[in-house]
């Protein structure tokens, strides 16, 4: 197993989670097998109970680990599925050492953080490593690691000593440090610094570990001048002193590794140089340079609760981009604070209000994420209630579906009480309720997590044939709370129609109108599993829906293939522009494996 450990300086906030991704697409491009290792200092066992304005959104994985959104990162760049060993905690790390010194296995040893905590990550490192997360059987050929935080927290301390430890253990040839540090351009001067970076891998080498490669963040590329400063202070050859310059998105980053031959640097570290192909990447690169030219604009109003830091919606960008790219549409993300959709801040703060309507209008299509707590709800309510009314294109994700659910409600069923339990433990009218094995003494990692499957109840709606007419999809959960059983027959009655449900057949999981354009509710989140090239089929739907093409495709019950701009892009303003098309895509033959739209 050979290792390749990412870590940060100066600054937080670098892009270090792009970059071990990045690292990690070209590993693989050049023909290796490749698993990832987050690691993140704080002392929280995992990312469940965090605010998403405090440190982004909470990633899902299939085994219902709660992690950090940098795992997110790893799989949809490099098409992988991760365990939730493969993100360490300090928290976790404490807890399996604690567990261990109370049952004896310390043999009466004091315990203490040299050698027992560092012991305990380099053996989960090692286990972890070895864990297959391509689908392919064996261990993988290189796992990248990334290190949380910035060089000189106390908190990285012990896991620095660990990692200098694990590198002398597994030996010269089978680990690569890549160092992430920041070169700023002063305005006054208009020079690139060094100077940062160079205190960095000082006090990176002063802890014990000695960086291989530089990864320099700058505005621009970096001049030949600022390179030599860095190979001379900071003992590095110049060829392997990287420059990841801001660039139009971040798939280019992986294509600025390459064209840098930041894989042959790795390569010669690893002693692996002539026993890997040159870099593949034809696919990647022309998804990052169609991306730059998309200039159709498709404008989605975004109506959240925690829109003052987009990360806490990363993963719904991210999906809303690959369904975008998909349809060859410029995606305009509008972010309205559910709250200044509300009667209360039209009498506080009219301007805010009359802009939070204005862009909302302004929008081709409504989505309503997920979240927690009862801040913002009346908002997400007016918002569902303009998108349904006025026929605009709408995705309700988690908390999203159960809004429109009471929405409904209130507005056609008339049970103008209607409410959530969350927000009302004592309504007369509880249209969603607090699921049964739920605990309401723990926090951490008690909601229904994970991959669980959604039976379709007829393969005529509108997402059953997004999923290519499937019997059944697997799809992320994160909730505690779900829509009451004992409403859904009169809702159904009044024209809501919940198209998709558990294997019980107790727990709603779709919701559509089937009269509406595209009106959509799930309760699961299916932005955890759209990549690059292969959108999530609800999101690929929504995306065109909003721009007036997806009515023009009349055999979509194929499916979402694994690329679909190819056939997206045979569309010009909803019109076939190939004759042959329909023809053509019709059986579902299109390079998918099933997970997508083929037509």
């Amino acid at each position: 197993m050979k290792y390749v450990l990412v870590t940060g300086g100066v600054v937080s906030g670098l892009g270090k989670g792009v970059t071990a991704s990045s690292i990690g697409l070209l590993l693989q491009a050049c023909g290796l097998r490749v698993t990832a290792i987050k690691i993140d200092p704080y002392l929280n066992t995992d990312a469940g109970t965090m605010s998403p304005i405090e440190h982004g959104e909470v990633f899902v994985l299939d085994d219902g680990g709660e992690v950090d959104l940098d795992l997110g990162n790893y799989e949809r760049f490099m098409d992988i599925k991760l365990t939730r060993d493969n993100n360490i905690t300090t928290g976790k790390i404490y807890q399996y050492v604690i567990e261990k010194e109370r049952r004896g296995d310390y043999l009466g040893k004091t315990v203490q953080v040299v050698p027992h905590i560092t012991d305990a990550i380099q053996e989960w490192i090692e286990r972890v490593a070895h864990i297959p997360v391509d689908g392919k059987a064996g261990p993988a050929d290189v796992c990248v690691i990334e290190l949380g935080g910035t060089i000189g927290d106390i908190e990285s301390m012990p896991f620095i000593q660990a990692l200098g430890q694990f590198s002398y253990r597994v030996g010269a040839g089978n680990f690569c440090a890549v160092h992430v540090s920041l070169v700023p351009v002063l305005n006054v001067v208009g020079e690139q610094k060094t100077k940062p970076t160079q205190h960095s891998v000082r006090g990176l080498r002063g802890q014990g570990l000695t960086p291989h490669i530089l990864a320099c963040r700058s505005t621009t590329v970096l001049d030949e001048s600022a390179k030599g400063k860095l190979s001379q202070f900071c003992l590095i050859p110049g060829e392997n002193i990287i420059t990841l310059y801001d660039v139009p998105n971040i798939w280019h980053i992986p294509l600025l590794l390459r064209d840098q031959k930041a894989h042959e640097a790795i390569f010669k570290v690893l002693n692996l140089k002539g026993m890997t192909q040159e870099p593949d990447l034809k696919e990647w690169t022309r998804r990052a340079e169609s991306c730059d030219m998309l200039h159709e604009p498709v404008r989605i109003a975004l109506v959240g609760k925690y829109t003052c830091l987009s990360d806490s919606y990363l993963s719904i960008l991210k999906a809303l981009v690959h369904a975008s790219v998909g349809w060859h549409q410029k995606l305009l993300v509008d972010w309205v604070s559910a709250t200044d959709l509300e009667e209360e801040t039209a009498k506080e703060n009219h301007d805010a209000y009359k802009a939070a309507w204005k862009l909302l209008k302004g929008a081709d299509g409504v989505l309503v994420p997920g979240g927690f707590g009862d801040r913002g709800v009346q908002g997400k309510m007016v918002a569902v209630k303009y998108a349904r009314e006025n026929r605009i294109p709408f995705l309700g994700i988690c908390l999203g579906m159960q809004i429109a659910v009471l929405e409904f409600a209130r507005s056609v069923l008339g049970v103008h009480d209607a409410a959530s339990t969350e927000f009302d433990p004592k309504t007369k009218s509880p249209y969603v309720i607090f699921m049964p094995e739920g605990s309401k003494t723990h926090m951490g990692g008690t909601m229904r997590l994970g991959s669980r499957r959604t039976f379709f109840q007829t393969k005529e709606c509108k997402t059953a044939k997004l999923y290519g007419c499937k019997s059944f999809i697997d799809e992320r959960h994160r909730h505690r709370y779900e829509v009451n059983p004992d409403v859904v027959a009169r809702l159904e009655n009044a024209g809501l129609s919940f198209t998709g449900k558990d294997e019980t057949g107790q727990r709603m999981e779709i919701v559509e109108l089937p009269n509406h354009p595209y009106f959509v509710g799930v309760q699961f989140h299916p932005e955890f599993k759209s990549r690059p090239g292969k959108p999530s089929p609800v999101f690929f739907g929504f995306i065109g829906a909003a721009c007036g093409k997806l009515d023009a495709v009349h055999h979509y019950s194929n499916g979402v293939g694994n690329d679909i701009s190819a056939a997206a892009k045979t569309y010009q303003n909803g019109t076939p522009t190939k004759p042959a098309f329909r023809a053509e895509y019709a059986n579902g033959n299109c390079n998918g494996n099933g997970n997508g739209l083929h037509y």
